[in-house]
C-alpha cells in the first residue's frame, strides 16, 4: 500500500507577539499542514522561495501598508515570491492591502474617518458569484471586519466582493492569490479579546459596539465557517495551466 504523502507546510506571517492564525490555522492543521509561523516585525526572515511550502498567508495587524517601517516594506516586496512561483497566497485585512499595494493599487483611509469594526454585508460581484458556483458554496452574507483603511482593486486583478464604506472586499490576482479585507479566521475568543484590549476603537465612526458584534457572530458565523472551509480547499489547489486554458 502506497504511503500517504505529508502535506507541505503553510507559511504564516503574523504581526504581533501574541497573534494567532485562529480558525484558519486550525483548519489547515486539520488538513495535515504544519504551520511555519514567522513574525518579520520581530526579526524572523521570510523564505526566498516557497518551493518547500504549500502556500503563504499574511494576516492582519495594527500597522498600515503605507507605513515606512522596514518590515512592512519587506513584506510587501516579498509578495513577489508567491506571485512569481504561482503558489497559493492569501492576504487577510493588512495582508490583502499589502497584496494590493505590491500590485500598484492605492491603500487609503476613509475620507470621513469611518471604520469597519464588526459584521457588515458582503456583496459578491459577477466574478465572485461564478467562483462560488464553481466551489459549491455561497459567499457569506455578512463578514467580520476590524479596519480603518481600504484598498483599490489592482489593475489586472478581479474584484470578487464589494461593500459599502470600503468597496473592495475580496480580490483575486491570477489564479492563486487572494486578498480579503475581512477576517474569516476570527474565533469567538478573538472577538472578545479584540473588543476588550482595543475597546477605544469601538468609538470610531461606523464601528459596532461589543454587544452587536457578539450578536453578529451568532447570526452570521455559521455561514462564514462553511464558506471558509470550502474556500481553503480550492485555495490550496488552484487551477492548473490546462484548466486555465480551457
Amino acid at each position: 500500500m502506497a504511503e500517504r504523502s505529508i502535506p507541505a507546510p503553510i507559511l504564516i506571517v503574523l504581526h504581533q507577539e501574541h497573534s494567532t492564525p485562529g480558525r484558519v490555522g486550525r483548519l489547515l492543521q486539520e488538513r495535515g499542514h504544519r504551520l511555519d509561523i514567522r513574525r518579520p516585525r520581530y526579526g524572523d526572515p521570510l523564505p526566498e522561495t516557497l518551493a518547500e511550502h504549500a502556500g503563504a498567508i499574511i494576516f492582519g495587524g495594527p500597522m498600515s501598508a503605507n507605513d515606512g517601517d522596514d518590515f512592512v516594506k519587506a513584506e510587501i516586496d516579498w509578495i513577489r515570491v508567491p506571485l512569481r512561483e504561482n503558489k497559493p497566497y492569501l492576504g487577510l485585512c493588512l495582508g490583502a492591502q499589502m497584496l494590493a499595494k505590491h500590485l500598484g493599487a492605492r491603500v487609503w483611509e476613509h475620507p470621513e474617518g469611518r471604520a469597519e469594526i464588526g459584521y457588515y454585508p458582503l456583496l459578491p460581484t459577477a466574478d465572485g458569484t461564478a467562483l462560488s458556483e464553481a466551489w459549491g458554496v455561497s459567499w457569506p452574507s455578512h463578514v467580520y471586519h476590524w479596519h480603518r483603511e481600504g484598498f483599490d482593486c489592482p489593475s489586472g486583478a478581479a474584484t470578487l466582493a464589494t461593500g459599502d464604506d470600503f468597496p473592495t472586499q475580496a480580490i483575486r490576482a491570477g489564479q492563486a492569490a487572494y486578498g480579503l479585507q475581512f477576517h474569516p479566521e476570527v474565533t469567538h475568543a478573538m472577538i472578545c479579546r479584540w473588543t476588550v484590549r482595543a475597546a477605544e476603537r469601538l468609538a470610531m465612526p461606523g464601528a459596532q459596539d461589543r454587544a452587536r458584534q457578539i450578536e453578529g457572530r451568532f447570526l452570521y458565523d455559521p455561514q462564514v465557517s462553511l464558506w471558509l472551509d470550502r474556500f481553503l480547499d480550492h485555495w490550496l489547489e488552484p487551477p492548473k495551466a490546462a484548466e486555465k486554458a480551457a
